[in-house]
């Protein structure tokens, strides 16, 4: 994604508050036209989602009583909130009753679906498809579920604009977008541990935020929308970066 002097140079961009970009959370007036034909996803994509989902479901290798109970298409282009920036969110719905060891086996789902995600790089109409496995019985939190196995809305989304204060956002998404580059000056001044474990302090925070907001007042609150603009300005990306380098620096022994 980035040459040595692209990357050096995304890792030193400073938050400012005032140029945090809020845009790409305007609400459109219709569904992505490349994915949606009269509010019903195009059956060519249906079929290419659907393809990827088994392929990957198959990779898995799963006793023969753990089947794919539906595959489904959420997240932003399942709304109006869609911008040139989202993903195709493809979730692999799976009964985690029937699995012997849960707590053992959510593990290996996570480490599958992120290799996988960071393996490939495939895109349908320009939007890049990442993959994860949701339990059948989980609650999510989404203005937008398609079933692409029946080809029906699970949840459809509303077209009602929810006042949304977005120099709140900003604020809250700066906030945390400095606390990122406090992570970056850390690892430019060497300290790897401290760069290290504020990364993975701050990650868990991001999480534990999100999920707060999601529970208290939908996917409209300051928290998810903040969120999405770490998220959609690279700053997630960012974060995740320096965790793993840090890591590495400090795991490294030098020659001398």
């Amino acid at each position: 994604m980035h040459g040595i002097g692209k990357w050096k140079e995304f890792l030193e961009e400073l938050a400012d508050p005032q140029f945090v970009d809020v845009s790409s959370l305007k609400l459109k007036k219709t569904l992505t036209p490349e994915l949606w034909e009269n509010n019903t996803l195009k059956p060519e994509i249906g079929d290419a989602l659907y393809r990827i989902a088994k392929e990957f479901f198959e990779t898995l290798q799963l006793p023969p009583n753990i089947t794919l109970d539906d595959v489904t298409l959420t997240g932003s282009l399942a709304t109006y909130n869609w911008s040139e920036l989202s993903d195709v969110d493809l979730h692999l719905l799976i009964d985690f009753t029937k699995l012997e060891n849960r707590e053992l086996m959510e593990d290996y789902f996570k480490e599958k679906s992120r290799n996988w995600n960071h393996t490939h790089k495939i895109f349908i109409k320009g939007y890049e498809v990442e993959v994860y496995i949701q339990d059948s019985s989980e609650p999510h939190h989404a203005n937008g579920v398609y079933s692409i196995l029946n080809e029906r809305w699970i949840k459809e989304p509303s077209r009602f604009r929810t006042a949304i204060d977005y120099e709140t956002v900003k604020k809250k998404a700066a906030g945390l977008m400095e606390a990122i580059d406090e992570v970056y000056e850390h690892y430019a001044e060497k300290d790897y541990r401290l760069a290290l474990k504020s990364a993975e302090s701050l990650m868990d925070r991001i999480r534990k935020y999100r999920r707060v907001g999601l529970q208290t007042s939908g996917i409209n609150s300051v928290e998810n929308l903040a969120f999405k603009v770490l998220r959609r300005n690279d700053y997630l990306h960012k974060l995740s970066s320096l965790k793993v380098l840090s890591y590495d620096k400090l795991m490294s022994v030098n020659g001398g």
